[in-house]
């Protein structure tokens, strides 16, 4: 451990890490992918490291929503309601956030994320659903990623503006740095802007002030879709901000078009700027060519996405891999077929899940591709089912295989809904010879038996827009290796026929669909399949490298680390927020 954090926030180093959602507890359904994992997998690895830092969040108590998949693969969604009083300690403060001119009150609630050496790492949530508030304002700590945009503006108020006062409420005085992990809560550079401009106003910020709030926060970026990044007409932003604030945005860099943009309010008021991966950096940069931006690849929590029977086999060959994940590196000295046995151990508790939830009956011996991820048009889960015939011709000829899907389409994405069907469609046409499930309601915990029990995980996005990807991380640390298109995180992780597998050849142009499937079937006929079924012990001495080359080094403990050096310790000037 690094920290002591057993101090008081207001005696501390403190990070603030805002983020709209978070993955912390399969019960608390306030994520709906990775970027919620990935900041759940952030505080796990402060908790462990002892690292004084507290999240900021909005408490959705409908969560996201609950998917229902009918035999055609037509999605349908129901809430996801759950009981914040069985989870959370709600804490005995509110404060008061101004929203078109009244005041909504907020309370908190709190959630401590236990780290595996006795430190804690406090979640705040966010609520507004008090009967002091109007029945609109108390939905907005409703839906995640719900409403309209007037709905998610006043979200966005209460997560930024709320987020800081609620800080400042619970006794945290001196925080170092103000993360925001999207654009989501870039409003709380008002709140810190407001604070240091106490008594003069918005309207007397100087620059000087701006440089003091700027050399305190921190912001990034996970995405070069223009869908991940928010715009709210400045009608709308008059009308829930006022117009002190309103006029202050529209003399910033941050209002082109007659719109507020969230990534643009935040890109201004931050001192460092990442993207999630080297490839995302470079891109990144030509997105947001104004303004400096580094790169700090994403990483996820070992031992919440490690399987037992690798716990198990970790704890036995390499110790002190908890504590270091790094350590992970010394699994080249694992016997490959302790390696094996593990993940066969693992299949099989995955065969019997997808069994208990489907009632489909996988074959433990036939080579099965994992491909779960949130069903979004770039990320293409459906491009392996470009040519069926192919897809026949290549399981007869080159071996049998399988593949387990999951994810979930957005409400609105019509998109996403017409890929899942399609995958239903392929996977009927198909059965007589490649068994296809899609299994619906991905979350955590199917999450983790899919990432440790598949023998390949397969990933196809659409190049340039994987700005990382993280499912191939986790299963990486299962000893699974990856077949993907060179792009996210995968251009670094990838050893070709060491740590798995390339779909094409090159990463700097943009993808081709035709000649992305072609590669990917060639890959599979000739490289994949003969490896798994022909040289067994090949494709085990894989499983060990991706574990250690790749289950060593994309992990929480990493990522955390270089955001702790480049961002966070980053000599502050001015006054500190």
């Amino acid at each position: 451990m690094i920290w002591n954090s057993s101090q008081k926030p207001s005696d501390s180093f403190t990070v603030a890490f805002f983020s709209m959602e978070f993955g912390i507890d399969p019960a608390i359904s306030t994520y709906s992918g990775g970027l919620g994992i990935l900041a759940g997998d952030n505080v796990r690895a402060a908790a462990d490291l002892g690292l004084p830092m507290a999240g900021v969040t909005l408490l959705h108590r409908k969560g996201y929503f609950r998917q229902h998949l009918d035999s055609c693969g037509n999605q349908s969604e129901i809430e996801a309601t759950w009981s914040p009083e069985a989870l959370l300690e709600r804490l005995p403060v509110r404060v008061l956030v101004p929203i078109a001119g009244r005041q909504v009150q907020v309370q908190a609630w709190r959630y401590l994320v236990r780290g595996q050496f006795g430190d804690t790492v406090p979640i705040y949530f966010l609520d507004t659903d008090l009967l002091e508030n109007s029945p609109w304002d108390r939905s907005l700590s409703g839906h995640l990623y719900g409403g309209d945009a007037s709905y998610r503006l006043c979200q966005e108020i209460v997560l930024g503006l709320g987020g800081v006062a609620m800080l400042r409420a619970l006794g945290y005085r001196k925080v170092q740095a103000y993360h925001m992990n999207e654009g989501h809560s870039a409003l709380a550079v008002i709140a810190l802007l407001e604070e240091q401009c106490w008594g003069r106003g918005l309207s007397a910020a100087t620059n000087e002030d701006r440089e003091a709030v700027r050399q305190h926060c921190v912001f990034t970026t996970h995405t070069p879709l223009r869908a991940g990044h928010d715009e709210f007409p400045l009608s709308l932003v008059l009308e829930m901000l006022g117009e002190e604030r309103t006029n202050f945005l529209m003399g910033t860099q941050c209002c082109p078009n007659g719109s507020l943009n969230m990534t643009n309010l935040a890109l201004d008021f931050s001192r460092y700027i990442n993207g999630v991966s080297m490839r995302h950096e470079k891109v990144s940069r030509t997105v947001f060519s104004n303004y400096p931006i580094d790169a700090v690849t994403n990483g996820v929590h070992a031992t919440t996405w490690t399987s037992p029977p690798f716990q198990r086999l970790y704890d036995r060959y390499i110790p002190g891999w908890r504590r270091d994940n790094q350590y992970l590196r010394y699994s080249v000295s694992i016997p490959l077929e302790d390696i094996w046995q593990a993940h066969i151990e693992a299949k099989q508790e995955m065969i019997q899940e997808v069994e208990r939830r489907t009632g489909a009956r996988l074959d433990p011996k036939v080579m099965t591709f994992g491909f779960a991820r949130r069903a979004a048009p770039y990320k293409r889960s459906d491009l392996i089912f470009r040519d069926l015939e192919r897809l026949r011709q290549i399981a007869r000829e080159a071996g049998p295989f399988q593949i387990l899907f999951g994810g979930k389409a957005h409400p609105r994405d019509t998109w996403g809904k017409d890929i899942i069907r399609h995958i239903f469609q392929a996977g009927e046409s198909l059965k007589d010879v490649i068994p296809v499930v899609y299994l619906e309601e991905y979350d955590m915990v199917l999450a983790k038996y899919l990432v440790s029990g598949v023998d390949v995980w397969l990933n196809t996005p659409h190049k340039p827009l994987e700005a990382s990807g993280t499912s191939g991380m986790k299963a990486a640390l299962n000893g699974v290796p990856s077949l993907s298109i060179l792009d996210g995180w995968w251009i670094e992780g990838y050893i070709e026929g060491v740590t798995g597998w390339s779909i094409g050849e090159e990463w700097q142009s943009e993808s081709n669909p035709e000649k992305d499937s072609l590669f990917l079937y060639d890959k599979l006929e000739h490289v994949v399949l003969p490896t798994f079924y022909q040289r067994p012990s090949n494709f085990a001495s894989m499983m060990r490298s991706a574990i250690a080359f790749n289950g060593s080094f994309f992990t929480a403990q990493r990522m955390l680390s270089q955001y702790l050096q480049n961002a966070y310790l980053h000599p502050a000037n001015g006054t500190r927020p």
